[in-house]
């Protein structure tokens, strides 16, 4: 495997990639991984979660990727009162046509910021749970279709938080990547400090790529080669999960097809044009390990999913 045979000729989704990352870093200081895992999750075509506490900027980033594209963008601010129609939207009587005029929800649109997400009821959940799983809303016994391109960026709570409700294993199962920023260095949050002295850096955020090539991006990535023997190999590492030792539910064979279209996504950014085990192994934790159920005594002794997860890694035998 060298590296001069892998570099792809067409650098077109590569450039796109860059393009997107370096806007969104003009607003993230020091969340270079974060600004990555999260365009995996969008040029991969899943939906992303991004679990930390309240100021680390979780809502920043996913308006800063919203913000980067020529497409439509909507936010929705999930709360216990929340309906599912406030999400699909509704249909109103029209008294000069005496007919019901559908006026579509928030979920119509190309890239859908769901702000803490845990807070909402789950019969609310169910409403996102169809949108996410089937790209489809189910309204007034019909079946209306979303975008094209639809990306789902949520951000929760950690569980446990005050006023939130467990998101159930199906729709964690519906998540392609779940990751946390965590904290900036000292430096980085002075550069913050400093940036936001006199307006927000997303006030001036410009979209720096249309539509038309977001969908490009994405098809570029469908384009990227996986081998058999890297098909094996990331299937193995989310089988091992089924019989690991304090797991009561394994990753499903969606978390093996998140894996997968996620390194396709790493390597075309990285201008490959097939999948290393190092793409597989960069993302497994953040795609595999919020779809696993830990044992209530696995859980007391501190074992955690992420920590499963990496144990594996070290343990399945990667591929030469």
């Amino acid at each position: 495997m060298t590296q001069i045979n892998s570099v792809i000729s067409d650098v077109a989704g590569k450039d796109i990639y860059e393009k997107i990352y370096h806007n969104i870093q003009r607003v993230m200081q020091g969340q270079s991984t974060a600004i990555r895992n999260l365009l995996a999750g969008f040029a991969s075509g899943g939906h992303v979660l991004l679990e930390d506490y309240p100021g680390t900027g979780k809502t920043t980033l996913a308006k800063a990727l919203a913000y980067s594209i020529d497409a439509k963008f909507k936010r929705i601010q999930f709360t216990p009162d929340l309906l599912p129609s406030d999400i699909t939207g509704i249909s109103i009587f029209d008294q000069q046509e005496s007919s019901f005029n559908f006026h579509p929800g928030p979920i119509f649109a190309n890239i859908v910021l769901v702000d803490e997400i845990n807070r909402a009821s789950p019969r609310t959940q169910s409403a996102l749970l169809e949108a996410m799983a089937e790209s489809q809303v189910s309204v007034d016994g019909q079946i209306k279709k979303l975008e094209d391109l639809f990306f789902v960026i949520a951000t929760q709570n950690p569980v446990g938080s005050h006023g939130t409700y467990p998101l159930p294993e199906a729709q964690m199962d519906r998540f392609a990547l779940q990751f946390s920023l965590g904290y900036v260095s000292p430096a980085d949050e002075v550069q913050i400090l400093a940036s936001q002295m006199q307006s927000h850096p997303l006030d001036h955020i410009k979209p720096c790529i249309s539509l038309s090539e977001a969908i490009a991006l994405k098809q570029q990535v469908e384009q990227v080669r996986v081998s058999d023997t890297m098909k094996q190999y990331l299937v193995d590492l989310v089988n091992a999960t089924r019989t690991f030792e304090g797991v009561q539910l394994g990753g499903s064979p969606r978390g093996s097809l998140a894996l997968m279209k996620v390194a396709q996504a790493l390597a075309l950014f990285d201008g490959y044009e097939f999948v290393t085990p190092e793409h597989i192994q960069e993302l497994a934790v953040s795609v595999i390990a919020h779809r696993l159920v830990m044992q209530p005594q696995a859980r007391f002794s501190g074992q955690t999913a992420a920590g499963v997860v990496q144990e594996i890694l070290r343990n399945i035998r990667v591929p030469a």
